[in-house]
């Protein structure tokens, strides 16, 4: 899925849930950032139709209780909503991998222009007379950030340039340097990785952008390949294996806060101090890039293994702070 398109499911997620009425695809596609287009143009109306069908099954194949229906009896055009009571009750029974790919909302919402957007679709719903709930969205929890390398191969992948990277494995003792043709980013149980042509080993190859050491560097030139059609989820989901989540952290919660991580977790007490909650998890450095996201309301007791993984993520998020205030000129 593309970053645009990522962008534009949040924001109509972000839409449907700040309403209990009915939206039509009119006042939807007046509201939400990537629908704009001229009604009056048939060739161009006709694109909005194909994008918003695609979006509404994309949203219902991602478990998002989309439902269908009209404000009273006089309207004749159907109109849109997310059922509340179904994406808002904090038991849905989800498999890990759904409720990765729910995630993948509130992991992107950190991004600025995103920030910006939906709160500019709820301006719009507001000046059209739609009452909007502020609380609807609380449940969606941003996240610090996603991997550096995410923008820079997804821009590569929609580009068709070449690209090379240093790439780090469990197993490995130091990063070695990949070359590849980037097919597409895609997220799977709450990973996001990078599949395409690997130049060097002549085979197609998935990697996982948490393990991308240091800056991507594009190579080649725009268009100098074709990507095949191939199933990118799939493939990765064949890569990748089953996920065997032995491990067991504590971390404590603040009262009231980390929805997601209490709907995951497999344990919990309440003490003066927070929520002590024990999480099943994989690998330490997976944990981390997800604990990460909730700020201060979250801290590791243990084991000593995810609090490094943490702190290191901590480092580097500072570190790429650092870097972004120096090349701005702020010092």
């Amino acid at each position: 899925m593309s970053r645009t398109r990522t962008e534009r499911l949040v924001n109509l997620v972000i839409c449907l849930l700040s309403t209990r009425r009915f939206l039509t695809a009119a006042q939807i596609a007046a509201t939400v950032p990537g629908y704009e287009h001229d009604p009056d143009d048939v060739r161009d109306h006709e694109a909005f139709q194909r994008k918003f069908e695609r979006d509404k099954a994309e949203l219902r194949e991602l478990g998002v209780p989309l439902e269908t229906g009209t404000a009273s009896v006089f309207d004749t055009e159907p109109g849109y909503r997310i059922a509340h009571r179904e994406y808002a009750l904090p038991d849905i029974p989800l498999e890990p991998d759904e409720a990765a790919a729910v995630g993948i909302a509130a992991r992107l919402w950190q991004h600025a222009g995103l920030a910006a957007a939906a709160s500019s679709g709820l301006a719009k719903l507001r000046a059209a007379g739609v009452d909007v709930d502020p609380q609807a969205t609380l449940g969606l929890e941003p996240m610090v950030t996603v991997d550096p390398a995410f923008a820079p191969l997804t821009a590569a992948a929609r580009d068709r340039r070449e690209v090379s990277f240093d790439y780090r494995t469990p197993d490995g003792d130091a990063p070695a340097t990949r070359r590849l043709q980037p097919w597409g980013v895609v997220c799977w149980r709450g990973r996001w990785y990078v599949v395409g042509h690997d130049l060097d080993r002549r085979a197609t190859r998935c990697f996982r952008l948490s393990r991308v050491v240091g800056a991507v560097r594009v190579t080649g030139r725009p268009g100098a390949y074709t990507p095949p059609e191939v199933d990118l989820i799939s493939h990765v989901a064949r890569w990748s294996g089953p996920v065997e989540r032995t491990g067991r952290a504590t971390v404590l919660v603040a009262p009231g806060r980390a929805a997601g991580l209490r709907r995951w977790a497999v344990g919990s007490t309440t003490g003066p101090d927070g929520d002590r909650l024990v999480l099943p998890y994989a690998d330490p450095e997976s944990l981390a890039g997800q604990l990460v996201g909730y700020g201060p309301d979250v801290r590791v007791l243990g084991p000593p293994e995810v609090r490094k993984a943490v702190v290191q993520r901590l480092k580097e998020i500072a570190a790429r702070h650092d870097e972004v205030a120096v090349s701005g000129g702020v010092r």
